[in-house]
């Protein structure tokens, strides 16, 4: 998606250039009018989220800054490498996504509550991958043409092994290496098969707890446009007095027969908000 200037060198295609300036103009406002309004600077600074809103922030001002002033005190070969190596830094942006996804929100605070679990996993396949990683570098020895030069290059084929994903650039030629081979994978689904059912159990818990908060929320929301209204209307029917009050006030209570009950506060079917969120 680059074009060509008038020197010939590959730049970035302007209409791209352009979204991009706004959209950062466009975050950088964000952030500034929120840490104007925070209560508490340093808590708001060093904020996880609001790390990553920086880390998608400054890389655009400081390759404008190299581009436009590094050049008159580097070779701009190295500018351009700088460049290149902070433009890297713009797929943190991808990250402000989990602020508006409850979904991803669900996930960090599963894996979150997961760490155990996934220290175990992660304990389980670094023991399997130094056993294995070992006994194959030991047992392909003796075939002239091994591909298991050393342990620590043998970790690679213990990795893609004991995780099912079998590359095939690495492999066992004798008999022992692959009955070796054949443990390593057989072990390696053991090991993550076990701890994955109580995160796949915090991830259904928090997920059906995102819903039942987010589904509150909306008949919250709901109830406080019912009240308003019911508060207009009542009003209206103390000013007129008169016979068109009346029929809307029966349409209104055919047409939201049950959830415009909690508006009917005195009524005999009166329910509190809190029920009518359950």
């Amino acid at each position: 998606m680059q074009v060509e200037d008038a020197e010939g060198n590959h730049v970035e295609h302007p209409v791209l250039d352009n979204i991009e300036t706004a959209c950062i103009g466009w975050f950088t406002l964000e952030y500034l009018l929120r840490l104007m309004s925070s209560p508490n600077k340093l808590h708001f600074t060093f904020s996880f989220m609001n790390i990553i809103d920086v880390l998608a922030i400054l890389p655009f001002y400081v390759s404008l800054t190299l581009t436009h002033l590094g050049a008159r005190m580097m070779e701009l070969t190295n500018v351009q490498q700088a460049v290149q190596a902070l433009r890297i830094m713009r797929i943190a942006r991808i990250f402000k996504l989990a602020r508006h996804s409850s979904g991803l929100q669900t996930l960090t605070y599963a894996l979150k509550s997961s760490f155990k679990e996934l220290g175990l996993l992660l304990m389980y396949l670094a023991v399997g991958i130094f056993v294995f990683s070992a006994l194959g570098y030991t047992m392909e020895q003796s075939h002239p043409d091994t591909l298991f030069k050393s342990i620590p290059q043998s970790f690679w084929w213990a990795i893609i092994t004991m995780t099912t994903v079998g590359y095939g650039d690495i492999y066992p030629k004798t008999t022992l290496g692959k009955l070796n081979a054949a443990t390593s994978f057989l072990c390696g689904v053991i090991a993550i098969a076990l701890p994955i059912h109580p995160i796949i159990n915090n991830f259904v818990k928090y997920y059906n707890k995102q819903r039942v908060l987010e589904t509150a929320t909306k008949h919250e929301l709901e109830l406080m446009e019912l009240h308003s209204g019911g508060r207009d209307l009542r009003g209206f029917r103390r000013d007129t007095g008169g016979s068109e009050d009346m029929y809307m006030w029966s349409h209104l209570k055919a047409s939201h027969s049950d959830t415009f009950i909690p508006a009917l506060s005195k009524e005999k079917h009166h329910r509190t908000r809190l029920q009518s969120c359950k």
